[in-house]
């Protein structure tokens, strides 16, 4: 049975959004939880019936949001640095945290360590699309500010092993974000990635920004720049989207009547949007799995968060990263 080290202390709201999405989670998988931070603040909030599925580590800080990320390295009685080493001791299969973004980031790839040949794991994030049921996997959303044309080829594989394991795309189409779709456009970097890039059979080219959401390719790769940006602008626009009809609905008596009817349509899209339903992001290309969930996540996000990272663990994602790097070698 796997077991998730779980950052309890993390997160805007507390312990108890995340202890709550562990209980739903324990409820429909079965797997241990390894629940880090201020047991006596936690365990009172775990019934008697999920002890035996449950275990605690103290811990005695909290890295706060605020603070640097490069804290967490010295901070060793954090609840984040505690579940992170879980992992790292082999303890636990993985770690979900809602906490500090950047020390998860940091503590996973320096404590877990990285794949073999991997010179730097991305953050990935998924994305909805115009086509019902389809997704698109975008990377680094965040991992990687400055890159080299190589990390961008290596976050090609990773992504395109991640939308294979996990995802269930057999065929997967993996794009590199540029200004335009010609070879010819976007910077250098992009450019040199590009020609390295045609070594995959599944690279369909340079796409632009509209492709993320147009279902016409399952993986995008760019630099933790762009992706960053990508990532929060797109969190912005639907959220804006979200008010607005709102906005125009209330008026109107002719919208209201629209809306009542159009119902169904709108629960669709709110749940297309909203980060809950994918739990976090996974850090791609360390020697474990971690899983960066969002600091305001609730209960629901948690769950799925954990359902991530029990995927990822049960997949061999890992291995077929190992296996498929070799091809830029020769």
């Amino acid at each position: 049975m796997l077991s998730i080290a779980v950052d309890a202390m993390g997160g805007d709201f507390g312990p108890r959004p995340i202890i709550e999405g562990t209980l739903q989670a324990l409820r429909e998988r079965s797997f241990k939880a390894i629940l880090v931070g201020d047991v006596s603040a936690i365990k009172p909030l775990i019934p008697d019936a999920f002890l035996n599925r449950v275990s605690f580590v103290e811990s005695s800080d909290v890295l706060d949001m605020h603070e640097a990320a490069t804290n967490a390295l010295k901070r060793k009685e954090t609840s984040i640095y505690k579940a992170v080493d879980l992992v790292k001791e082999k303890q636990a299969d993985a770690v979900v945290s809602m906490g500090h973004s950047g020390a998860t980031m940091s503590l996973a790839t320096l404590r877990i360590g990285r794949l073999k040949g991997v010179l730097r794991p991305a953050i990935a994030t998924i994305m909805p699309t115009a086509v019902f049921g389809k997704v698109s996997l975008v990377l680094d959303v965040g991992a990687n500010v400055d890159c080299k044309a190589e990390h961008l080829a290596q976050f090609a594989i990773m992504g395109e092993a991640y939308a294979k394991d996990i995802l269930k795309i057999a065929q997967p189409k993996v794009g590199l974000l540029s200004n335009g779709e010609e070879k010819s456009k976007g910077n250098e970097i992009t450019k040199e990635a590009y020609e390295m890039l045609t070594k995959m059979s599944s690279f369909v080219g340079n796409v632009e920004g509209n492709n993320i959401f147009d279902g016409s390719v399952d993986v995008i790769v760019c630099d933790g720049f762009v992706g960053n940006i990508l990532l929060k602008t797109s969190e912005g626009v639907a959220d804006s989207i979200t008010k607005i009809i709102k906005h125009n609905i209330r008026k109107s008596p002719l919208a209201i009547a629209g809306a009542v009817l159009m119902r169904k349509v709108f629960t669709v899209l709110k749940k297309q949007v909203d980060y809950a339903e994918y739990g976090g992001a996974p850090l791609i290309g360390i020697n474990g799995c971690a899983i960066i969930g969002h600091g305001k996540s609730n209960a629901k996000a948690v769950k799925n968060a954990i359902f991530q990272a029990i995927t990822f663990s049960s997949s061999n994602i890992n291995a077929d990263i190992e296996n498929k790097l070799t091809i830029f070698e020769s």
